[in-house]
């Protein structure tokens, strides 16, 4: 693997005196070629519109995601001088890349590895790394808090579609909601991928549940709601973050829950980003914004590290940016989990803000 720069324009900004206060030079580690290409074209493309706008340089490594690649990454990421690297969507270059990493100082920011291994052995070698992105439990977490907050007085129902996702997510569920005192009043695992949920829905309306958390996919949540309304069952219904999905071939209908990510190109704080984009030619989609927000992170830390390891700046600071406010904990993850309850209603998921009891 060879390190390509991409020289961004914006020097002549700061001699006008209208661009950034401190100039920086930022890895970005994503795949070029293979299944991953795609999703590695939409990091290029967020980090370099957020180097555009602030007048930095990007530093762009292909990630071929195996572990010789990821001793690779890091020697170009060294020789190129990088104060840090974002990006990195395969776990296998990380686990290569980062003690490589720590010997040059050079922090790494994934957007999308939710390895839990991966952080442990982080903390335990002290590598300088941090996860911008989901961390395995979070859905589980937030999905919990949710009915916690918003079912806490309904007679609820976790159904499953036997898949290793659905019942382990179900699973976590039921495990957190238990001490708090909430046990469902029916449980059930449901055959995913049928035309029709009628027989479901009776049973759930039998046991009397009417607010149902579903561990399986659009098109069988989809199938529930459609089913649950012709038969004219109430129900409100719960999903997680693989509600999004094409929207076909059986449509949501509104009111379905899902807790998942956002879409951040709909956040006020992305408008900018998203019309500079978008007069581009180019859509704001996937990993382009959260790539976009970490590079803004890291030139925000190196304006403020004044000295101090780069790494603890990070680690140490809340940085403003297209998709909000970034903090890290002491364990390197997001301060706040990063799923939202969203609701759906017309065309698209929207935030949906319920009163609390």
């Amino acid at each position: 693997m060879t390190a390509r720069r991409f020289i961004i324009a914006g020097l002549l900004a700061s001699f006008l005196g209208c661009g950034s206060a401190s100039a920086a030079m930022i890895g970005v580690v994503a795949p070029r070629s293979g299944p991953y290409a795609p999703l590695g074209a939409q990091v290029f493309q967020g980090a370099r519109a957020a180097a555009d706008a602030a007048g930095d340089t990007v530093v762009e490594i292909d990630e071929s995601c195996d572990e010789n690649g990821g001793a690779a990454a890091a020697k170009n990421l060294t020789d190129a001088k990088v104060p840090a690297a974002i990006g990195f969507l395969c776990v296998e270059t990380l686990s290569t890349a980062l003690p490589l990493l720590k010997a040059a100082q050079i922090p790494a920011i994934t957007i999308s590895v939710r390895s839990k291994i991966l952080m442990e052995d982080t903390l335990r070698n002290g590598w300088p790394f941090f996860r911008m992105a989901p961390a395995e439990g979070d859905e589980a977490e937030k999905l919990s808090e949710t009915i916690l907050s918003i079912w806490k007085a309904e007679p609820i129902a976790l159904v499953e579609d036997g898949t290793i996702y659905g019942r382990e997510l179900a699973s976590a569920i039921r495990q957190r909601l238990e001490p708090m005192g909430i046990t469902p009043i029916f449980t059930d695992t449901f055959r995913p991928g049928q035309e029709q949920q009628v027989a479901l829905v009776r049973r759930l309306a039998k046991a009397g549940a009417s607010h149902v958390f579903v561990g399986g996919d659009r098109n069988d949540m989809a199938i529930i709601a459609r089913d649950g309304a012709s038969e004219n069952i109430p129900l409100t219904l719960l999903g997680g973050d693989n509600l999004r999905a094409a929207n076909r071939p059986v449509p949501l209908r509104d009111g379905v829950l899902a807790v998942a990510l956002p879409d951040y190109a709909a956040l006020p704080s992305a408008a900018a980003a998203v019309a500079a984009l978008r007069a581009k030619n180019i859509d704001a989609t996937g990993y382009m914004l959260p790539a976009y927000a970490a590079t803004e992170l890291v030139h925000q830390a190196v304006t403020a590290a004044a000295g101090q390891p780069l790494a603890q700046t990070i680690g140490s600071r809340s940085f403003n940016t297209v998709i909000g406010p970034i903090a890290f904990d002491r364990g390197h993850e997001l301060k706040d989990n990063p799923f939202r309850l969203l609701e759906w209603r017309g065309s698209t998921f929207t935030l949906s803000r319920p009163a609390t009891e």
